[in-house]
C-alpha cells in the first residue's frame, strides 16, 4: 500500500456520541468503528486523526438563519422541526453538529494547503437555511463553500455530491451563488421525494449497477473538466451499495472504490484541492458500510 500524502489530516467528531432511542435507524456507531478500523488496518496513522474543532456561530450563519441557529442552541425547536431532523435534541447534538461542520472546514483548509483532506463525519446536505432534515442539523458543505468563496475569494467551487440521496439543502442554499456549482448523483425515486434544482442533477433508476453508473461518472467528470475549479467538496456517501437499506441502487464495493479513485484522480491530475465528507451508509449489519468508507481512504493512499 502506498504512503499517505505528507501532512495528510483527517478530522473526527465521534467523541460526541449522540444518544438515540433503541431501534433508531441512524447508525451512530459507524463513526467510531470506522476511525478504529482505519487505525487498526494501518490505513491512517493515529497521529493523522485529529479531533474536529467546533464551527463558530459566524461560520454557521453563512448558510443558516439566526433564528434557526438559536433554536438549535436553546433546544426550542417545535416537535415538527425536531421530527424533520430525525434526532432528539440534546446538548451533545449541538456539539456534534458544530464539530461536524468544523471538521469539514478544517478538512478544506488542509486540502488547500496539502492537496487533500478528510472529515470522518458530515455530508449534511439535507439541512436548509431555516430548518434541518434527514439527520442533518447544519449544512457543512454549504457553510464551507460560502466561507471559502468569501474569505479566499474562490469563484469556482465544485460540490460533487455522490451520496444516493439528493443534496436538496445544498441546492436550495447555494442557488443564488454562481461561484459554487452543485453536481448531484442520486436515486430518482429515493428521499428527498421533492427534489430541489442543483446546477447539475443526474438521477438514477432503482437497481442501477456499476457499469452504467461509472460510465455516467466518467462523462460527467469530462464535462466538469471544462471549468478551472479552485476547490472540490466531495460528498463520498456509500449508500449506493446494493446491500444498503436506504439506497435502492445496486453498486458493489469495487464499484464504489473505482468511483472514489476516479474522483480523486480527477482532482490530482488538475491539481485541485479536494476535501472529503463521509456521507451516508446504512447497511445492516454495518460491516459493509464501514468497509466502503474505509475503501475511500484506501483510494486516497493509492491516488495521492
Amino acid at each position: 500500500m502506498s504512503k499517505l500524502p505528507p501532512k495528510f489530516k483527517v478530522f473526527h467528531s465521534d467523541q460526541y456520541d449522540l444518544p438515540l432511542p433503541e431501534g433508531h435507524r441512524f447508525p451512530m456507531e459507524k463513526y467510531s468503528l470506522l476511525r478504529k478500523s482505519l487505525v487498526d488496518q494501518e490505513i491512517i496513522p493515529k497521529e493523522n486523526l485529529i479531533e474536529a474543532p467546533l464551527a463558530t456561530k459566524e461560520d454557521i450563519l453563512r448558510a443558516h438563519s439566526e433564528i434557526y441557529f438559536q433554536k438549535i442552541e436553546s433546544g426550542s425547536l417545535n416537535k415538527k422541526e425536531q421530527r424533520l431532523i430525525g434526532f432528539p435534541w440534546s446538548p451533545i447534538m449541538i456539539k456534534r453538529s458544530r464539530a461536524s461542520v468544523g471538521g469539514f472546514i478544517a478538512a478544506c483548509e488542509s486540502a488547500i494547503e496539502h492537496g487533500v483532506g478528510g472529515n470522518l463525519s458530515g455530508g449534511t446536505h439535507h439541512s436548509f437555511f431555516d430548518h434541518g432534515e434527514g439527520f442533518c442539523v447544519f449544512n457543512d458543505f454549504a457553510v464551507a463553500a460560502l466561507k471559502f468563496a468569501t474569505e479566499k475569494q474562490m469563484h469556482d467551487i465544485l460540490i460533487l455530491d455522490l451520496d444516493v440521496h439528493q443534496g436538496n439543502g445544498n441546492a436550495a442554499i447555494l442557488s443564488s451563488h454562481p461561484e459554487v456549482f452543485v453536481c448531484s448523483f442520486h436515486g430518482k425515486t429515493n428521499y428527498p421525494y421533492k427534489k430541489q434544482d442543483s446546477d447539475l442533477d443526474i438521477a438514477f433508476e432503482d437497481n442501477t449497477e456499476d457499469e452504467e453508473y461509472l460510465q455516467i461518472l466518467d462523462k460527467t467528470l469530462k464535462r466538469l473538466s471544462l471549468r478551472p475549479w479552485d476547490l472540490i467538496l466531495y460528498q463520498a456517501g456509500v449508500d449506493g451499495l446494493k446491500e444498503d437499506k436506504l439506497g435502492k441502487l445496486s453498486l458493489s464495493l469495487e464499484g464504489l472504490f473505482t468511483r472514489d479513485k476516479m474522483v480523486l484522480q480527477f482532482a490530482k491530475d488538475r491539481k485541485i484541492p479536494i476535501a472529503l465528507g463521509l456521507g451516508g451508509g446504512y447497511c445492516k449489519p454495518i460491516n459493509k458500510t464501514i468497509e466502503a468508507h474505509r475503501n475511500t481512504y484506501r483510494a486516497i493512499r493509492e491516488i495521492f
